[in-house]
């Protein structure tokens, strides 16, 4: 994506990066060990990959602003999240994708897909967090950049289509944005990610591993 989007739509944001933060501390953290080769596709501002704690970390963007943004330790690849030619086969514990692919072609996201299953090790995981279009239907084209549209049970079908194991989905995970009015406090947030009902819950997330034959 260009200068001119990250000025104007996703523009740098410190509440992002609180939220994230929280959102390593009470979930993420729970699910990453610390010898973990973790990449991070569509890392953006790296808010992400920069909180996690982990033996390697990988950040990877189509942005040249990733590298700006990446912390000390943090690995930067400027590139498709389609082309993982400079990863090793077998060498990605987590792979991690936040509202991403409603910016990719069915057929980008499928090529992705494929350079996923060769990089990830034999127990590595693929989570993404999206805009979940069931509950964001309203706001979903607010975005001028979003190109594809998944509701929880398409993207699970989709993997699954594609020869993914879809091990967990939840439909309503977090709220749509950090601009609503929420605050970021990070007890707040592991309340909501405790609680069982989830106001304004318009983002899914899936967790999801490559069939092996």
């Amino acid at each position: 994506m260009s200068d001119a989007y990250h000025d104007t739509r996703l523009a740098e944001d410190p509440k992002r990066g609180a939220v994230w933060r929280a959102l390593w501390r009470y979930f993420f953290r729970h699910r990453i060990g610390a010898e973990d080769t973790v990449l991070d596709l569509g890392a953006g501002y790296c808010d992400f990959v920069n909180a996690v704690r982990a033996r390697r970390r990988i950040a990877l963007d189509l942005w040249e602003g990733i590298t700006r943004h990446a912390a000390p330790g943090v690995e930067t690849i400027v590139g498709t999240a389609g082309d993982l030619a400079a990863l090793p086969a077998k060498s990605v514990d987590y792979a991690f994708a936040s509202n991403l692919v409603e910016h990719l072609s069915q057929a980008e996201f499928v090529t992705m897909l494929e350079a996923l299953a060769r990089v990830l090790s034999d127990r590595g995981s693929f989570t993404m967090l999206q805009p979940n279009y069931r509950y964001a239907y309203k706001e979903y084209f607010d975005d001028y950049t979003h190109v594809a549209v998944y509701s929880h049970i398409s993207l699970a079908d989709l993997l699954a289509s594609c020869g993914w194991q879809v091990v967990e989905v939840r439909k309503r995970f977090l709220p749509l944005t950090v601009k609503s009015r929420l605050p970021s406090w990070g007890f707040l947030i592991a309340a909501y990610l405790a609680s069982p009902v989830k106001p304004m819950g318009k983002q899914m997330l899936l967790v999801a591993q490559p069939r092996r034959s």
